[in-house]
């Protein structure tokens, strides 16, 4: 899932930023999976791997994703306003 996200992402901050045009995407969702990012860091945080592996990689996917998501919100509180698409 954070692999997934982490590349679904990127895509939605270049349509925003490309169109600068975010109606449909949800300021509350976005919220909702920024808690689930947090939660997770502070999971990892509070119960770090015994051994290093790949488990301590995990704790950087939730970091990048929560950053993305962060972007992603930003720019909708940027663009909320604009009521048509920029054509390219």
């Amino acid at each position: 899932m954070l692999l997934a996200f982490g590349v679904s992402w990127p895509a939605s901050i270049a349509k925003s930023l490309r169109t600068r045009f975010v109606r449909g995407k949800s300021p509350m969702f976005m919220g909702i999976v920024m808690s689930g990012y947090v939660c997770g860091i502070i999971h990892k945080t509070l119960n770090p791997p015994t051994e290093p592996g790949i488990e301590q990689y995990v704790l950087w996917l939730y970091v990048m994703d929560l950053l993305l998501v962060t972007t992603d919100l930003v720019l909708y509180i940027l663009f909320r306003k604009n009521t048509a698409p920029r054509t390219a």
